[in-house]
Parts: C-alpha cells; structure tokens; sequence
C-alpha cells in the first residue's frame, strides 16, 4: 500500500488569473477603501479551498508575490489616509497653532502646512517651497536635509539655523521625520499673531493701540530699531514706550514679556467652550482617562465608572473598544455598588503597543493585572465580550487568587476546523478566517476596514458588518446603545486614534489554540450566548461545548455579538453569584 505524502503546512495560488484578479482587487481598495467589498468576494473565491478539515491540519497561504504585491498597496493605502482632510499629518499641524510649522518631502511643493505658516511666511498649501522667506542656498539646504530625515538616511531630528529674508533675524527650524513615508515636519522659531489678539492684549494689560503693536514686534522677534522704523519713530521714542509695556505688564524684561504674552496666546487660542448643559435622559456623561506606567514603562489607559468604593468589576471591551456602557447600565453600577473598571488594551486609545514577539494573551493579562494592582484591587469579578474570554482565563492562571469568577457574553471559543468558519456572516469570517490561514495578508485587510468605517461613518460600516444579525441591528438601532456604542469605540477607530494594528494582532492572537487556558481555569466561567451571534452560531458553541463541560451555558433568545448592550441587566443579575467577597 502506497504512503500518501504528507500534507504541506502552506500554500500558494496556483492559476495565474486568480492571482491577477486579487491583486486587481488590492490596489483597487488601496486607492479606495469602499472596493473593499469586492475584494472579500473574489478573495472568498479563491482561498475556499484552502480551508478544510480539522485546523491543527491547517494549511495557510504564504505566497511570496501575494505578499509583494500586499506590501505595495499598503503604501498607496498609508497615503490615503494620510490625504484625508481629518488625518494624519494635517491633525499634527492643527495642534501647533502659533508657530509656523509645514510638511515637506524635500520637493518643489509645500505639501501642508499650518495657519501659521501661511501667515508668518506666506505659504500655501501645494505652493512652491521658494516661497519660503529664505535665500535660495538656504531653501536648497534645508531641502536636502528634509529629504535624509524623511528618508531615514539622517538622524530623525535635525536642527537648522537660517536667517529670514523679512526680517533679517534668525529663525530655528526643526526638522523631524513623521510616520507617514517621505515626509518630514519642520517647524519653526516664527510666531503667528492671531486675529483679534491684540485687542486681548490691549485689554489684559490697558495699553495703547500703539504699546500692543509694539508688542506684537518684540514678540515676533523684531528688534526695537526694526520696529521704530516700521512704525516712523525714533528708537529712542520706542524705548520709551517698550519701558512703559514693561511696567504696565509687571515684567522685567523682554523675553519675560514675551514669556506672559505667549502664555496669553495660548489661552487665547483654545477655542471657547460653552458651559455643558444639563444631559438628556440616556446621555453619557463625560468620563476622564486616567493614565498609568506599565512594569516595561508603557503607557497604560483606564477608564472607572460606578461606585468608587463598591465591589470591583474588570470590563474587558472586546476588539472594537466598547469601553463605554448605556448610560442607564452606568448608573445602575452605581446604585449596585459595582465599581467598573476598564483598562484600555495595547494598541488601542493612548495604550502604548506590546513590544513585537511578546506574547499577546499573556501581555494583555499582565497589563490588567498591572492596572489592578495600580489601583490597588485584590480581587475582581470579570465580564468579559467575545475572545476576551482567552484574557480573561489567562489573567485568572497567571494570578492565583484576583480573579473571582468570569462572565463571558457572546463568548469566541477556540474553533476546531474549517466548517466553523464557514458558518460565520462573511465579514466576520473575512477576518477572523484570514487570521488563521492568511495571517501575513490580515494587517492590510484590517486596514482597509479601518479606512472604509472612516469613509462610511461608524454607523454605516456597522451596519453593512453586522446586517447578517438582525438581533445586533434592532440592538444597534436604540439610541442609548447605540450612543455607548459610537462613544466607547473612539478608543478603537476616533478622529486621532486607529487601533488597526492592536486590532489585527488580537484578531491573529484569537484564531490560535487557546484551549488549554480553558481546561486550566481555576475558577468558575458563565457564558451567556445569543441565538443570532453571526461570529459564533449556536451550532459551534454546541459543539465546542463537548470540549470544555466545565463552563455552564446559557443561550437568550433574540442576541447577537452585542448581547450585553442588549441585556445589561440581566449580565448584573448573573454577575452577582460570581463577584467578589
């Protein structure tokens, strides 16, 4: 009887038509995240075949000049959010509103810059870089510095002094490399004098229209001959005048002056907030982020809600960053006694990423128990959503005696073959399939996704996701859920956050063999399914549950992935058994 050879551990596309029609399809969503869609049913297509039998028999794809052709388009992909209006480099910009600051490539064209620069030096953005006030020697300097920075072929920083053609001082300009490929920041010593501000000064210090121009010289850094002469007046006329500022401003010099003016400016510039009014039945009220230093020097986030002193409650807030409950929830963990803990996960808001080959499950678990033991928590009840059950149990393993019980709603269990898959919605297999069998492909996938819920709006992409489930749609629909929903996930996909990375590394981290944190979990586990989970169907939870008899079961009728928005008090109800003390 003859051997069959033995099965390979990967795989590659054989026909070269279906190779050319997925790589159409990547730069396609590349250019434009809304092809998404086309993408995932000619991908469907073609990698079916890939996943069959049991997964400790799976084969994944590792095909060299898909991989190629993945790392291009994630360039075109990098550049097209970088071009939104929102992102990026422009967001940077926003936040440095009085010195003149652009974006440059170290080309012939400006390719952003702020409204300081276009005020202080008369830029425009797309303008030609001659435009800067400088000599031409010294804009040719400074452009092949921004080119070795932005190129990596220089330090990430550089500094340059270069005098400026409109006033005739020096101006420090700072060159550093930004994320976004090829371009560098440069900004600059030159201020920008806002509109309307020097009636401010006028009045916060009493001073004359002419004292606040003069002012407005010192401050720009135009020595007082300079300004005499701009203004037709002796420099001994402007002396005086700058002695009377000083006295007028309390000051004693005129870089202290300077110092107290652009303090003012600051103030000046932070847009008015009008008092909050008071919140509508179902609101959210606005919750601080609190931040912490990790063991390995990490920045760590967390949120609390509830009852300061009550019983504790670590609230695990699934892939897509659900930090935030309904309103009417909040208050009632409030009125409980429970106090709500949840730490924001690597990758995610301003937690910092794991560094890359740790571990992941075993990371996340250590920065909860950080955060825990930072507050000083001794032990904690879990609730935890999907896959961040695998925390949840390695957090309980990893420190004997913190974690009291755990409650997972709509819980991912370890799959254990293709068939599982294939019961997923398709958007949810697109993902979590690919993790599994395509994992060098998934960074770019989850990416496009990003950059589609940006395009789309959260409410939309959510919808076009998770249309599989009419439970999670009828669930999605009710404001207040919808509102904790839309609040919570800023933390994951906000107009400065994208947790793509951190997303895809627990996508991949999800698909792997966990089951032995199952089997080794030292105390009790709930889970409460729903009948309409388009990620976990009734179907596989039933037959994984012959795996793992230890876990107790409960199934609510008319419940996706978004079972504990939907059935909050009934999770508090079922929490209480499990809680600790």
């Amino acid at each position: 009887m003859t051997e069959r050879p033995p099965r390979p551990d990967s795989a590659r596309f054989a026909a070269r038509d279906q190779k050319a029609e997925i790589v159409d399809r990547l730069y396609e969503v590349a250019l434009d995240p809304i092809r998404l869609e086309d993408l995932l049913e000619v991908w469907e297509e073609r990698v079916t075949a890939l996943r069959q039998g049991p997964l400790d028999r799976a084969v994944t794809l590792d095909d060299p000049e898909i991989d190629a052709h993945v790392s291009r388009a994630r360039v075109f992909l990098d550049r097209y959010e970088a071009a939104r209006p929102e992102s990026g480099y422009r967001l940077l910009l926003d936040d440095i509103p009085r010195a003149a600051a652009f974006v440059s490539d170290g080309g012939a064209r400006i390719t952003a810059c702020n409204r300081a620069a276009q005020r202080a030096f008369g830029l425009a953005e797309g303008g030609p870089v001659a435009d800067l006030p400088f000599d031409p020697a010294d804009i040719e300097t400074l452009r092949g510095v921004i080119r070795k920075v932005a190129s990596g072929r220089a330090e990430r920083v550089a500094t340059l002094r270069i005098r400026s053609g409109l006033t005739g001082s020096p101006v420090i300009l700072r060159v550093s490399a930004l994320e976004e490929k090829g371009l560098a920041l440069v900004l600059s010593t030159e201020l920008f004098w806002p509109e309307d501000f020097s009636q401010i000064v006028q009045e916060a210090f009493a001073l004359t229209a002419a004292e606040v121009e003069i002012v407005r010289g010192i401050t720009l850094g135009l020595p007082l001959k300079d300004i005499a002469g701009q203004r037709g007046r002796s420099i001994e006329t402007v002396r005086t005048q700058a002695r009377s500022i000083l006295a007028k401003t309390e000051t004693h010099s005129q870089s202290e002056l300077v110092r107290v003016v652009l303090g003012l400016m600051d103030v000046a510039l932070i847009p008015a907030i009008a008092p909050e009014p008071a919140l509508p039945d179902g609101a959210l009220a606005a919750l601080p982020f609190q931040e912490m230093r990790a063991p390995d020097g990490r920045r760590l986030d967390y949120i609390e809600f509830g009852a300061p002193r009550g019983r504790p409650v670590l609230f695990m807030h699934l892939d897509y960053g659900l930090i935030r409950w309904p309103a009417e929830a909040e208050a009632q963990a409030r009125r409980a006694g429970l106090r709500v803990i949840v730490p924001v996960r690597a990758g995610y808001g301003q937690s910092a990423l794991h560094p890359k080959g740790q571990d992941h499950i075993q990371g996340v678990a250590s920065d909860y128990a950080a955060v825990l033991a930072h507050l000083g928590v001794k032990q904690v009840a879990v609730i935890a959503l999907g896959a961040d059950l695998r925390f949840a149990l390695a957090l309980a393993q990893a420190r004997p005696g913190l974690v009291s019980g755990i409650l997972g709603c709509a819980a991912q269990l370890p799959l254990r073959n293709a068939a599982q898959y294939e019961r997923m919605d398709k958007w949810q297999r697109f993902i979590l399939a690919n993790a599994r069998y395509a994992p060098k492909v998934l960074p770019f996938l989850v990416q496009a996704g990003f950059s589609l819920a940006r395009k789309l709006g959260k409410e939309k992409f959510f919808a076009q996701v998770n249309g599989g489930s009419p439970a999670d749609m009828a669930t999605f629909a009710r404001p207040e859920i919808r509102a904790a929903i839309l609040a919570g996930s800023e933390v994951c996909l906000g107009a400065r956050v994208s947790a793509h990375e951190g997303f895809t590394r627990e996508c991949i981290s999800s698909e792997r063999d966990w089951s032995a944190l199952i089997h080794g979990c030292p105390v009790p586990v709930q889970l409460l399914q729903g009948d309409q989970d388009p990620q976990t169907p009734v179907q596989t939870i039933r037959e994984l549950m012959t795996d793992y008899p230890a876990l107790e079961v409960e199934f609510l009728p008319e419940t996706g992935q978004l079972l504990f928005f939907k059935e909050w008090r009934l999770v508090l109800e079922r929490l209480i058994p499990l809680l600790p003390g």
